[in-house]
């Protein structure tokens, strides 16, 4: 679902955080990623980016994605209601491959309830909490 910040429209909330990635270290950059078509293409893309920090990048992404996900669920009504309708669970990305922004399993691991058994950060999982909170 697509979402509009400082009038740009981004497709996803991927292509807003790979495009402010782009704008930290590689702007020559922003303008192919929010013209790529996936969210497939738009990862690619930001593995392309040229000067990348890890260490800038860790300190910023998450409110990155706070912010683009504060946009993506206040400007869609029916994503808005479905995040509030978690109410006050712990939302997880469940995902076995990504451990920064995932729980690093399944969410049917018998583990995935319980955040001191996951395998990852979630911080994605993290980012739509505060996202809920200030909706």
């Amino acid at each position: 679902v697509g979402f509009t910040i400082d009038e740009v429209y981004y497709k996803t909330a991927e292509h807003y955080m790979m495009a402010e990635k782009a704008r930290l270290f590689d702007s020559s950059m922003v303008e192919k990623i929010l013209e790529a078509k996936t969210t497939k293409e738009v990862k690619s893309l930001g593995r392309e980016v040229k000067n990348f920090d890890d260490k800038i990048w860790s300190q910023k992404s998450f409110d990155v994605v706070v912010k683009g996900n504060m946009a993506k669920f206040s400007q869609n009504e029916d994503l808005k209601y479905f995040l509030l309708s978690t109410s006050k669970k712990i939302i997880v990305e469940a995902s076995p491959y990504d451990k920064i922004w995932g729980i690093g399993m399944l969410g049917d691991d018998k583990r995935a309830t319980n955040p001191l058994l996951w395998n990852g950060e979630n911080r994605l999982g993290f980012a739509l909490m505060v996202v809920r909170e200030r909706l």
